[in-house]
């Protein structure tokens, strides 16, 4: 299997990641933070690393102020509706997955106003239009890194800079690049980070974090046990547990912590130039296919490992479908939960094939699935 999905998933795993997991399922895997005995402690001390690890990663300064979720989902949806207030504004872009998009619609109802900041066909934000689009009432802008659909990198620099000489809080949704590109929540002025852990951290599914910067206050939308002033029947206040209810991914986030240390140890920085090596690789060589359209800027310096295209007029799904079951290469067709991003790029009604390369990738999957390309453009 030729693996080009790593914008869903990132696939295969380091080996540290399968085996660290393991090993706490099976040497070690209490209940963390609701027991006092050696094993529920040694999960516990092991979470709290990868919280450590973490906030090294993205210059966070209290590592307590990481919350676990269970992907950037969730952690959206605390950053989300834990800021906004009725009366509030918000601003985002149509360039967003719809675990932005949904929450903000979904909060409409409780009178809170939104701006959908719209994309050049290319799927880039002008930070002016971010800019214009402020309102007295604006309380919050969320934007993508790294589109899900385009791949497109987003001025999260200058966008973040525009928030905070406005007094306005920022969130970043870090799904497509967290562990692979460089991001400071201090330098790059962001309040609220979201982020999955199986992705670009290369940890198991069923984990990711959110961020918060040290000062901002956030409402939680869910109240549960969290091992820690058991006598209240309030919610504590104490970070992270305020956002921490129930059992955690204990083992996953040891996965998690694993993948983390994996990408310290070999670099990030390697990883992005191998990334961006065969992003480069596959856009020049499809390029030169007749028939094919590819979406989003076509330059690494503003494209990353995330390839949208179409062949003719071919439905995406039938031809992702000839990939997997003729040449066994895993791709994503469709509309990629991010409607809005389609309507920009105009592919609604087709939808797209994404292609999303990963650091175990390698050139020759890369020329093995451009050869595939041609055969199926002839063909449709």
């Amino acid at each position: 299997m030729v693996y080009f999905d790593n914008a869903a998933t990132s696939y295969p795993k380091p080996e540290i990641v399968y085996d660290s997991i393991m090993t706490a399922m099976k040497e070690y895997g209490a209940n963390p933070g609701r027991s006092g005995h050696k094993m529920a402690l040694k999960l516990s001390r092991g979470i709290y690393d990868t919280r450590e690890t973490m906030s090294k990663l993205f210059n966070v300064k209290n590592p307590m102020n990481i919350i676990m979720t269970f992907n950037a989902t969730e952690g959206l949806n605390i950053g989300i509706k834990g800021v906004l207030k009725a009366g509030d504004h918000v601003i985002t872009t149509s360039m967003e997955h719809n675990s932005v998009l949904r929450p903000i619609r979904y909060i409409e109802k409780y009178g809170i106003e939104n701006t959908i900041v719209q994309a050049d066909s290319m799927g880039r934000i002008n930070p002016r239009d971010i800019k214009n689009s402020i309102k007295t009432n604006t309380k919050l802008i969320i934007t993508t890194h790294i589109s899900n659909l385009t791949g497109t990198i987003m001025p999260i620099g200058e966008i973040g800079k525009i928030a905070k000489e406005h007094g306005i809080l920022y969130m970043v949704d870090g799904s497509q690049s967290a562990g692979v590109y460089d991001i400071d929540i201090d330098k790059m002025n962001i309040d609220l980070l979201a982020f999955p852990g199986h992705k670009g951290l290369l940890g198991p599914q069923g984990t990711g974090a959110l961020c918060i910067k040290e000062g901002i206050e956030l409402e939680s939308y869910m109240q549960g046990g969290t091992g820690s002033a058991s006598h209240s029947l309030d919610q504590p206040d104490i970070l992270p547990d305020k956002f921490e209810s129930g059992t955690e991914n204990g083992p996953g986030v040891i996965g998690l912590g694993a993948g983390i240390k994996y990408i310290l140890d070999i670099g990030m920085d390697n990883i992005r130039y191998h990334e961006e090596s065969l992003t480069k690789h596959f856009i020049e060589d499809a390029l030169k296919i007749e028939g094919i359209k590819i979406y989003g800027p076509l330059n690494v310096e503003e494209h990353a490992a995330v390839v949208a295209l179409n062949i003719k007029d071919a439905d995406s799904s039938e031809v992702s479908y000839i990939l997997d079951q003729e040449y066994d290469i895993a791709v994503r067709p469709g509309l990629h939960c991010s409607p809005l991003a389609h309507k920009t790029i105009g592919t609604l009604e087709q939808g797209a094939i994404r292609f999303s390369f990963g650091v175990f990738n390698t050139h020759e999957e890369i020329d093995f699935c451009i050869k595939a390309l041609k055969d199926i453009a002839k063909e449709v």
